[in-house]
């Protein structure tokens, strides 16, 4: 414990120690204000990140075809601010009050939920908008939610919301972690999961995701399917008055018989959920990096 603590004072996690101190400032602001700053925050990541910014484009123009190049930039544009402003949704996550965060907390949709739970665990199918690490802390008073996260390479970052996933859910969950994952549905918990980021590794297949075939994971009809799970998905979205946890009814007939089938599915469900908040999606993530063929779509430094 001792060399963790040293290691982490290590004068390289200096900057990251300084970054985390700004971002626990920022949630001592109120919410309107912390939102104002992070608007301003991706504006500066707009103009300053010309790599991500060059992803996203690629993004919104496989996605977005029938767009203009004018107005395909206003979105990747919107997209920024809404990442600037998700950074200090992080920060709220972490160290947020939860008489300021209640009142911002819109839920539509819980009875989905509700029923699914009365036949065992639950998979909480989610999808990587601007929002989704403060949308596992809103849900957490509800429930005793189980999550499912990528461990951080920043040694630093990765202690601290470690120790605060502990705190705030009922389980943290590595990825890679699938019979942990499996225990928790068999005690008929809600395990929370997001699955749509880009992924070629084993089980993997190329499914479309706007129409662009895309390296997807497809765990999720596996882990429904051999935990006896329902799937229940829901998406944290923001809005001018604060934030909209929305769930959809239970996935019918899942897994079916076909894991393309069950891949391609939870795509458009997703996909939906895009096209009605377009800029909150992570665009900057390199969501098409591979082709069917093994060809970049970027380049491997970007």
């Amino acid at each position: 414990m001792k060399n963790t603590r040293r290691l982490h004072l290590h004068p390289r996690y200096w900057p990251t120690w300084f970054g985390v101190a700004l971002l626990w400032l920022s949630v001592q602001l109120p919410w309107r204000a912390q939102m104002c700053l992070g608007k301003q925050l991706g504006l500066l990541m707009f103009y300053s990140l010309r790599g991500r910014r060059r992803i996203c484009c690629i993004n919104l123009e496989l996605a977005f075809p029938e767009l203009s190049q004018v107005e395909r930039k206003a979105l990747s544009r919107a997209h920024f601010i809404s990442l600037g402003q998700g950074l200090l949704e992080a920060g709220l996550s972490w160290w947020g009050n939860e008489t300021i965060l209640a009142p911002l907390t819109h839920i539509e949709g819980m009875e989905h939920l509700e029923t699914a739970r009365q036949t065992g665990g639950v998979v909480l199918l989610s999808a990587h908008f601007t929002s989704l690490e403060l949308g596992g802390r809103l849900l957490s008073p509800h429930l005793p939610l189980h999550v499912v996260y990528k461990p951080h390479k920043n040694a630093v970052i990765e202690a601290t919301v470690a120790k605060l996933r502990t705190k705030r859910y009922g389980k943290a969950i590595p990825r890679h972690n699938i019979r942990t994952m499996l225990h928790s549905l068999k005690q008929q918990q809600v395990v929370w999961y997001a699955q749509d980021q880009h992924f070629d590794q084993k089980n993997s297949l190329f499914v479309p995701f706007f129409g662009i075939e895309a390296a997807t994971n497809t765990a999720t009809s596996r882990i429904s399917h051999i935990g006896h799970a329902k799937v229940v998905p829901f998406f944290t979205v923001r809005q001018k008055n604060g934030y909209l946890l929305r769930f959809l009814p239970a996935l019918d007939d899942f897994p079916g018989e076909s894991v393309a089938d069950d891949t391609l599915r939870i795509n458009q469900i997703i996909e939906q959920q895009i096209r009605e908040f377009p800029e909150q999606y992570l665009w900057t993530h390199r969501r098409y990096k591979t082709t069917p063929e093994g060809s970049y779509r970027y380049r491997i430094d970007s």
